[in-house]
């Protein structure tokens, strides 16, 4: 089973749009039970004190929801060192999360951390709808990078 972490700043918009877009392909390729994923943090700013996570900001459920994706229960995790042993790819929305989990990891000797767009011919970051509230051009872009994962994997 291939074990994937999608990762984000905050683990409350784009990786865990990017986490159940991909189960969603998954599912309708029939192909759930040959993958483990998950997705998380690199920052504790959406867990609170009480070790609980937020859940997904409301605009990305919306969004998701529009694209009939449900995402009920997901919370905020946070990136642990231990979890390079865990998982087979890291998978970041951008540059700053790609070196966030270098400094978590203290590495990436196995070159298990990638950035999700690097999977499409364009390239570049995954679209922050933190700051632009545009969650459909973020959906947009975690779309196009899931379809071109999903494909270099099979």
């Amino acid at each position: 089973m291939r074990k994937i972490m999608f990762v984000c700043h905050g683990n409350i918009c784009r990786s865990p749009m990017a986490e159940f877009i991909f189960k969603k392909m998954l599912d309708e390729k029939g192909l759930s039970n040959k993958f483990s994923v998950a997705s998380c943090a690199t920052s504790s700013e959406e867990i609170g004190f009480n070790g609980v996570g937020n859940p997904v900001y409301p605009p990305a459920r919306a969004e998701l929801k529009r694209h009939g994706i449900e995402c009920n229960g997901k919370r905020a995790v946070q990136l642990k060192r231990d979890d390079y042993a865990k998982y087979d790819m890291f998978i970041g929305m951008d540059s700053n999360n790609i070196r966030n989990m270098h400094r978590i990891f203290g590495g990436d000797a196995e070159n298990k951390i990638t950035k999700l767009m690097d999977y499409t011919p364009r390239g570049g970051d995954v679209a922050d709808p933190w700051y632009s509230d545009r969650f459909d051009i973020a959906y947009n872009d975690i779309f196009d990078g899931c379809k071109a994962l999903l494909s270099k994997l099979l």
